[in-house]
């Protein structure tokens, strides 16, 4: 037992001595990677990881080298083929780590970011929608009480109130239909059936249910054709990519004004491009022209005439051609500006 006892007061003796030489060269290497940390806190994550796992192995290295006294012994060799071993093996195991773990916190700001753009997003609709609506309907409401309290009696009279209350009813079910269509491809529930689509048809379709706006606006309304190609996609949505766009064209044209179509195979693709006289779109608002409820100001104020839409038709656009792996841009052209539409050909 003494024997013992004076060999743990001998082992403590002699940590009591080399503790004060193992903090001096511990110490300093440690300081230095805390400073390295401090330089690199708004560098990569890969790079910060990499750095924790090296100050451990280089303190307990710098450690057992001043202990030794500079002295190449058997233990010493040993500590130091071990972290030489753990640093082969941390140091890339950190890496891949760190760049795992930074992905991870970029895919998740994005998505967070994707998130609270979409909820501001349906929040805009849902104010625009809510104001959109309650014209139409206050419309209706005070015209149905006319009819029904006697006061417009007079068969012309009534005749002009009925035309009314069904246009006004006509414009409801236009925003319904693109709400529903909206929320089919946000919610990714699109289904398209694909064939081979003549793009002359899509153009003279979505052009006969714009006609009666045009004239009452005497907006040209006139079409460009070098070749009539013939695309991959669904003829019903393509027709309403194209009438949305029509239409956004027609409303914002002036009287007087003209609107051209022009469609043609470039680059492999097919080309469809709309031109209005709108006066252009500002900078600064250029690149929100497919946002969910955007209307515009300055030259792209809406159109009060009635023919307003709820301020999704390019936005439904936009979904629409990406659905069949097309590409939808726009830019100031001219007296206004072209939105351009690009489509795969059919095979």
């Amino acid at each position: 037992m003494i024997g013992s006892d004076e060999s743990f007061r001998a082992v403590l003796l002699h940590l009591w001595h080399i503790l004060p030489v193992a903090l001096g060269c511990t110490v300093p290497v440690a300081l230095l990677g805390g400073a390295l940390l401090h330089r690199l806190r708004r560098g990569s994550l890969t790079s910060t990881l990499t750095v924790l796992v090296l100050i451990p192995v280089g303190t307990t290295f710098a450690g057992v080298l001043g202990v030794s006294g500079f002295m190449f012994t058997p233990v010493l060799a040993t500590v130091l083929a071990v972290s030489l071993l753990v640093a082969v093996f941390a140091v890339p195991a950190a890496v891949l780590l760190g760049r795992g773990i930074a992905r991870r916190s970029v895919w998740e700001r994005e998505a967070r970011e994707r998130e609270r753009a979409g909820e501001a997003a349906r929040r805009d609709l849902v104010a625009w929608i809510s104001h959109d609506l309650r014209s139409p309907l206050a419309g209706i409401r005070a015209m149905s009480e006319a009819l029904a309290d006697g006061v417009v009696s007079e068969e012309r009279e009534v005749a002009d109130y009925a035309a009314r209350i069904n246009g006004e009813a006509t414009r409801l079910t236009g925003m319904v239909n693109d709400l529903f269509e909206l929320s089919r491809i946000t919610a990714g529930a699109l289904r398209l059936t694909m064939s081979a689509v003549p793009l002359r048809d899509v153009v003279d379709g979505a052009l006969g249910a714009h006609t009666a706006v045009a004239s009452r606006k005497n907006v040209e309304v006139r079409t460009v054709a070098e070749h009539w190609p013939v695309v991959s996609g669904s003829d019903p949505e393509l027709t309403r990519v194209v009438g949305n766009l029509v239409s956004n064209a027609i409303r914002h044209t002036p009287g007087e004004g003209a609107v051209a179509i022009h469609v043609r195979v470039e680059d492999g693709e097919a080309l469809l491009a709309v031109e209005d006289a709108c006066g252009g779109i500002p900078d600064d608002e250029i690149g929100q022209v497919f946002d969910v409820a955007f209307r515009g100001t300055q030259a792209r104020t809406p159109d009060r005439s009635g023919d307003a839409g709820g301020g999704i038709g390019l936005a439904i656009a936009k979904g629409l051609v990406e659905a069949h792996r097309g590409r939808i841009g726009v830019h100031n052209h001219g007296p206004g500006c072209r939105f351009e539409v690009r489509l795969p050909l059919a095979a």
